[in-house]
């Protein structure tokens, strides 16, 4: 699905089912040098179960058009005006890594429009070491490795998602080259530079009103599970931890999943108590 954003075009997958705003809305946002593909299964299942599905291209990443965002704050802005241009009133906001702060921040800004927030492989805040934002600008191609690498908890995961055979490393390997060859020069630093910058994010949970939960991968050397313990609190946050490492919905998807279909549930629930 195709829209128009700040006078440039942006593209959103409805999970293989033609976009209805009037129903529950459900918005994915990907994380670093990733894009819309990371959340197909969880999209998918959404989709075919009465839900509105944005599964959103951040600016400069595959489909939609650039330049790259270069602030959380500025994604934000941008999800919101996305949220418009689709017709949706209120949704609830999903993100990885990158995107959850992306996520978090628009539940803050705009509180009204969340109908929920759910955090996958997050913390706050989600500092980035200097030898990774440096090995980016002088080798993009070893970056790559270095974040792969520290992505995953095994190097065989269990064949599930998203086939029998398929070798996960590989897969996240290659969506991250595909994403940097489609975008401009810097991308990989620029989203993790964003990351890194984005200062104020327990304050940004403060302000936040409606259910929250975090998706949590026990393994995960990217956003290290108690590094999320702050926001948790302050979003007063339901936790659920899967056994996974920072690419949970790839390599745990039966758990990511029914985690998100519970999410989703008491996200209903509370909007039915709301309205009454």
């Amino acid at each position: 699905m195709k829209l128009t954003v700040h006078g440039r075009t942006a593209y959103a997958y409805t999970g293989g089912k033609p976009f209805d705003p009037a129903l529950p809305g459900l918005v994915f946002v990907h994380g670093a040098v990733n894009d819309h593909s990371v959340w197909t299964l969880l999209a998918r299942w959404a989709a075919h179960h009465g839900h509105a599905v944005l599964a959103v291209d951040l600016p400069g990443h595959q489909r939609s058009e650039g330049p790259a965002l270069q602030s959380v704050e500025a994604m934000a802005d941008w999800l919101l005006a996305l949220l418009d241009a689709a017709g949706v009133k209120r949704a609830v906001l999903a993100g990885h890594s990158m995107g959850s702060l992306v996520a978090l921040q628009a539940a803050a800004q705009a509180p009204e429009r969340a109908a929920g927030l759910l955090m996958f492989g997050t913390c706050v805040p989600m500092p980035v070491p200097q030898a990774l934002l440096d090995l980016s600008l002088a080798d993009v191609n070893a970056a790559v490795e270095r974040v792969v690498g520290f992505s995953f908890s095994t190097l065989a995961a269990k064949p599930s998602y998203p086939g029998p055979g398929v070798w996960l490393r590989g897969a996240a390997r290659g969506l991250m080259h595909q994403v940097i060859r489609a975008g401009e020069p810097g991308l990989f630093h620029t989203d993790f530079s964003a990351c890194n910058a984005y200062a104020q994010g327990l304050e940004a949970a403060a302000r936040v009103r409606c259910p929250a939960a975090l998706l949590l991968g026990a393994a995960d050397q990217m956003t290290l599970p108690r590094a999320a313990q702050a926001v948790a609190g302050v979003l007063n946050a339901r936790v659920h931890t899967v056994a996974a490492g920072h690419f949970l919905m790839q390599e745990a998807p039966d758990e990511v999943l029914n985690a998100l279909r519970a999410e989703l549930a008491r996200c209903a629930t509370a909007a039915e108590e709301s309205a009454a």
